[in-house]
């Protein structure tokens, strides 16, 4: 029997983008394991990862073309050849394009997060037709805004040393559901005496395993950090010499925080005074008088309400106020990709814009039923008349779900969607292509979790007649007539194109080395701002940001209150008096994974979870259906009545297709299209619902 070891990489959204080992017999790949040295996965897979196998091979995958026989949404299809469904869709776009190009749009985001699967091929594809741009925001751009603000790029400390630490700080973030490789070096220094605070309006699976755990309302952690800079400052628990060196703006930074006392962030964010100052002595103690280093992981989940970035730029500035950078195990990371030195020109080829460098209009992805609704376009721009979709699944995942599937319902749009199986935004497809998943498929990947390029090679060739994304726009580009020679590349040439030639932090990296090796670490110091060196314009942590300024932007971190919330919005919490989130199911990774049986029988079923008093002031019994609701929209799902969720607050954890929901439905109903203070990305958290039993709904 043959058998072989590829060495691979998971594309999936998430952190630590692990390195992996495909164990394939007579060509199919028969096992999935994580590569044991690799020092970033240590040979451990996430649950859903380890079942890679059964995703590729599941007996519902997408294995030829198709094209819809039902009404938009109803998923009737029926199989055609490879090139009437090419034919149709180059026909259909040269149409449109003939008219107005920027009618067309793609839509794409994190399906897979490789170099040349995501944005490489399809980005030069959309830019030769002079399609409209994808402002591709619906996860971390209000976050990575704030960075480049304060850092100067998405950089941060290496998680390879944080076992090390002395106090870890989990802000916003579930790193046993969505981080399990910086969790188990979490539990390293938990077992060496560091202590461990969550910081999450929920109490999670991570905070019921950390020392403490503090819960603010959804959208208030801007108020909590300013307020341990606040006692950092009176208590005097400061880096002097770091401040000075390092960081610009402290005197402006101390007068912002003056006016955030702990007694004032305690009402703000609904917690107690003294766990506000419990927190910061325990910080600036450790860091300032003990010089021992302290980490804050940062997480996505605080930035996903009206003052995200800001609530972002706050938690930043904390580190370099103590000095927290001197050490490899202290800092911060919410991401380390802008350490990455990744060539997008040469992959994606902007050059290819007609009239470059004039670009056309940018539709914002989080703004998607709007935008296919006709609302909210550039004026005199025209509406959408074709969609193509790849690596996303916008009708379960984006906002405000009752207009995006409205809009994705429209007779008179054109849909294609590139898939590997038949998701909600499948079902709306006018043409549906199949695509490989990562075994059958080249790809190099950079991560945002950890410091190392990977390399993904193919361990099996493609099921059916799937072919990788970078195929079906090379033959789409052929039927366009679009001749540049960048059309010819083969998925190995880009993939020798991803890595910027001659950037030192990349020496000794290309794809030849990295098909080879599997993975290769970034030449970084392990404590990159123990002496300052921000990618900034000043080379400083800058409190204060210029940039902000000329951007029209308040230059200092501040509080930027909820867009739904009672102190901001009085008459809607009087009518939708509870706040809700939906971050990720530990089985799930946003829509991937969900169909997927095994998974899927682990999780359940759609539940909300609601606290003790807030379920009883409703006549809601553990185990009960509910119908949670807003103006928006409505869902049904299962309530389990427990104090992990905080007074005030519902949470449902996310994201189910809904078609596999028991009412069709997601959290997503009850979402907004509203966009952050900075960086105009979603406000998934930022949402006031109400919730009844089920039982008076059909009463």
């Amino acid at each position: 029997m043959a058998s072989r070891i590829v060495r691979a990489a998971c594309p999936h959204d998430c952190p630590d983008t692990c390195a992996l080992l495909v164990t394939v017999e007579d060509g199919r790949a028969i096992k999935v394991a994580g590569d044991p040295d690799h020092p970033a996965t240590q040979g451990v897979l996430c649950t859903k990862v380890s079942r890679y196998t059964e995703r590729t091979y599941h007996p519902d995958r997408l294995l030829t073309p198709m094209k819809r026989v039902g009404r938009k949404g109803e998923g009737k299809f029926e199989a055609i050849s490879w090139d009437e469904a090419l034919d149709t869709v180059a026909r259909r776009l040269s149409g449109i394009a003939a008219r107005d190009p920027q009618a067309i749009l793609p839509y794409s985001y994190a399906g897979t997060m490789g170099l040349v699967q995501g944005e490489s091929m399809a980005a030069r594809f959309f830019h030769k037709l002079g399609a409209s741009l994808l402002d591709r925001t619906i996860c971390a751009s209000a976050g990575a805004t704030a960075l480049r603000y304060t850092y100067g790029a998405s950089v941060g400390m290496d998680i390879e040393h944080v076992a090390d630490a002395k106090l870890i700080v989990i802000w916003g973030g579930n790193p046993i559901a969505s981080n399990l490789h910086f969790w188990t070096r979490v539990q390293e220094a938990k077992r060496r005496g560091a202590t461990l605070v969550a910081i999450d309006p929920y109490r999670s699976l991570t905070a019921e395993k950390c020392h403490r755990h503090i819960a603010p309302m959804p959208g208030t952690d801007a108020a909590l950090a300013l307020a341990i800079v606040h006692v950092l400052i009176r208590d005097d628990l400061l880096d002097h010499d770091y401040i000075a060196r390092h960081t610009v703006g402290f005197d402006a930074l101390a007068e912002r925080a003056r006016a955030y006392s702990p007694a004032r962030a305690a009402e703000l964010c609904g917690v107690d005074a003294a766990e506000i100052e419990w927190l910061a002595a325990l910080y600036g103690n450790l860091a300032v008088r003990e010089r021992q280093p302290v980490a804050i992981r940062l997480n996505y989940g605080m930035q996903r309400a009206h003052g995200g970035g800001q609530g972002v730029r706050a938690v930043a500035c904390l580190p370099s106020l103590v000095g927290a950078w001197r050490h490899a195990a202290g800092g911060l990371q919410l991401s380390t990709s802008g350490f990455f030195p990744v060539d997008n020109a040469a992959l994606q080829r902007p050059d290819l814009l007609p009239g470059w460098p004039a670009v056309p209009r940018t539709i914002n992805m989080s703004t998607i039923g709007d935008a296919l609704l006709g609302e909210g376009l550039p004026a005199g721009s025209p509406k959408v008349e074709a969609l193509v979709v790849y690596n996303s699944n916008p009708v379960a995942v984006a906002p405000e779900s009752g207009k995006v599937a409205a809009g994705f319902g429209r007779e008179d749009l054109f849909t294609v969607v590139l898939e590997q199986f038949r998701t909600d935004t499948a079902d709306y497809a006018d043409i549906l292509l199949p695509a490989t998943t990562q075994l059958e498929h080249v790809d190099v990947h950079k991560a945002y979790g950890h410091t190392y390029f990977l390399a993904n090679n193919q361990a099996i060739a493609p099921q059916g007649q799937a072919l990788p994304n970078t195929e079906i726009f090379r033959r789409l580009a052929a039927r366009m007539g679009f001749t540049d020679p960048c059309f010819a590349d083969s998925d190995e040439a880009i993939a020798a194109q991803a890595i910027l030639p001659g950037d030192a932090r990349a020496q000794g990296i290309d794809w030849e080395t990295l098909k080879a090796r599997g993975w290769q670490k970034l030449n970084l110091p392990a404590a990159p701002f123990a002496e300052g060196g921000f990618p900034t314009a000043s080379g400083k942590c800058e409190f204060y940001s210029e940039a902000m300024r000329r951007d029209g932007l308040d230059p200092l971190p501040g509080y930027v209150a909820p867009y739904e919330a009672p102190s901001s919005a009085p008459e809607l919490a009087a009518r939708y008096p509870l706040a809700m989130i939906s971050p990720p199911a530990r089985n799930f990774l946003n829509s991937t994974f969900v169909n997927v049986d095994s998974l899927r029988a682990t999780e359940g079923e759609p539940h909300l979870d609601i606290h003790p008093d807030d379920a009883a002031a409703r006549h809601i019994a553990d185990g009960a259906m509910v119908r949670a609701f807003n103006d928006r929209g409505s869902l049904m799902a299962r309530a389990r009545v427990t104090d992990r969720a905080r007074r005030g607050l519902v949470v449902g954890l996310s994201i189910w297709w809904k078609k596999l929901a028991p009412d069709g439905k997601n959290a997503n109903e009850l979402t907004s299209q509203r966009l952050t203070d900075m960086g105009r990305a979603p406000v998934f958290y930022d949402c006031l619902v109400e919730v009844e039993p089920a039982e008076r709904v059909a009463a």
